[in-house]
């Protein structure tokens, strides 16, 4: 078998359509030599047929973030299909409306709770509830937006990045000794169902396809995958507590 990822196995969270830029990692995952088992929520079904169109069938197993069940259960259902992990990608998010669109000031602390535990706690869930599947040279790999700016329209969800980013490096500090590498990738704006779900997310769009300095397509989840499947690999041994961005540059320009 040859290929970047060839014998890793890896669980991948996160794919609603195959426009998700979790199906795109899986896919070319799958390409690259990995064996790929994923997790769903809500309707199995949606994720199981769309899980079809990747090269290799790949098995579903269900999972709620937020339930303790689901994930004290994680580790026993992987190793149904796989004997170990060499790598967790994280591509979980989610805010109550009230959240995002420019209601920041007025967002119900119940629905911020929300938003952080799905999007921000449960990026240490994931990596802990898989911990017992993972040895040295194991890499965990989120997916995040810049959360060093404020963002129209993103609100809560930018804190709750915010806090996924913060969080990453706590986990490169406390999973380090067991040699397993946190790290995220930033990517820009992509038409996802995850934003298509925030209200006023073309502002971004607009912008990022005039501004990023090496153009940027808006349709294309391919070079995300390609940075989250190099993370994924033995081609960054030493790398950990990093946010790549994946964003055309629009990162490094001050105006």
């Amino acid at each position: 078998m040859s290929g970047l990822l060839a014998g890793k196995r890896l669980l991948i969270t996160g794919i609603i359509t195959d426009a998700s830029i979790a199906f795109a990692v899986a896919k070319l995952a799958q390409e690259n030599g990995a064996t790929v088992v994923l997790t769903g929520y809500g309707r199995l079904s949606l994720v199981e047929r769309i899980a079809k169109r990747l090269p290799e069938p790949a098995p579903v197993i269900e999972l709620d973030v937020t339930n303790p069940e689901h994930l004290a259960g994680l580790a026993g259902k992987v190793r149904e299909h796989v004997d170990g992990l060499d790598g967790v990608v994280h591509s979980i998010g989610f805010a109550p409306q009230s959240c995002l669109g420019g209601g920041f000031l007025d967002a119900p602390w119940e629905d911020v709770a929300t938003a952080l535990q799905v999007s921000t706690y449960s990026y240490k869930s994931l990596a802990t509830a898989c911990l017992p599947l993972m040895g040295a040279g194991g890499s965990v790999v989120g997916l995040t937006f810049d959360a060093t700016k404020a963002w129209p329209v993103y609100d809560w969800m930018g804190v709750a990045k915010a806090g996924l980013e913060s969080a990453s490096r706590y986990l490169a500090l406390h999973l380090g000794k067991q040699g397993v590498r946190s790290n995220l990738v930033s990517a820009g704006p992509l038409r996802t169902m995850a934003a298509k779900s925030i209200p006023g997310f073309e502002q971004f769009e607009e912008a990022w396809a005039d501004r990023a300095p090496l153009g940027w397509d808006l349709t294309d989840q391919e070079p995300t995958a390609r940075a989250v499947c190099a993370l994924l690999s033995d081609w960054f041994p030493a790398t950990t507590g990093e946010i790549i961005h994946v964003d055309g540059g629009y990162h490094a320009l001050g105006a």
